[in-house]
């Protein structure tokens, strides 16, 4: 049965023509769009696709010419269009991630403000002496034995003020249930 013959009796619902169709034209059509996809299942995915489109609009066929050119062209097309819907769910993915990504970037801001101010307010509340250890070592940097000697007090002195505001500090955050992390990013202590 040559190709126009298998034509004519597929327009005719003739299953036979069908398959002796698909057994021409199946191994070699899934060569085809492997060279495009260098995935043989996906490959054959497609080309079962374009068999099944060809059963599907077999009354469009022109009884005068070869369906391998249909049927090289309608998987070729399905290749494609499963490129389009793959960069368009990419591109959904994408949009969605980077939506996300903003949203908990400007939510870690909110909250690193709200944790900077709350311990500014801590600190603020201090007492005097505390407060100016606590801003001179944290904020400026300086080693405790340079503040013992700056403020004229002992390095123990200087440690114990520190515990206490560290524990006021602490003390602040338990009820947020945060874990502080009032040494990253802040000078050296000793």
């Amino acid at each position: 049965m040559n190709d126009i013959e298998v034509v004519k009796a597929l327009k005719k619902g003739d299953k036979t023509a069908f398959r002796h169709l698909f057994e021409r034209y199946y191994d070699r059509l899934v060569a085809y769009i492997v060279t495009y996809t260098h995935d043989q299942a996906q490959s054959e995915d497609i080309v079962q696709q374009a068999f099944i489109d060809l059963w599907d609009d077999r009354n469009k066929l022109d009884i005068d010419k070869s369906p391998k050119n249909y049927l090289y062209s309608i998987a070729y097309n399905r290749y494609i269009d499963g490129i389009n819907k793959t960069k368009r769910g990419d591109r959904l993915l994408a949009e969605l991630w980077e939506k996300a990504l903003r949203e908990r970037i400007k939510e870690d801001r909110e909250q690193s403000e709200k944790r900077i101010e709350k311990i500014r307010q801590i600190i603020d509340s201090l007492p005097p002496k505390c407060k100016k250890i606590i801003q001179l070592n944290k904020v400026e940097g300086v080693k405790y034995r340079e503040i013992a000697k700056e403020m004229g007090i002992s390095v123990k002195t200087v440690e114990s003020q520190m515990r206490i505001a560290f524990k006021k500090i602490r003390d602040g955050f338990k009820k947020d249930g945060i874990i502080l992390f009032l040494s990253c990013g802040i000078k050296n202590s000793s």
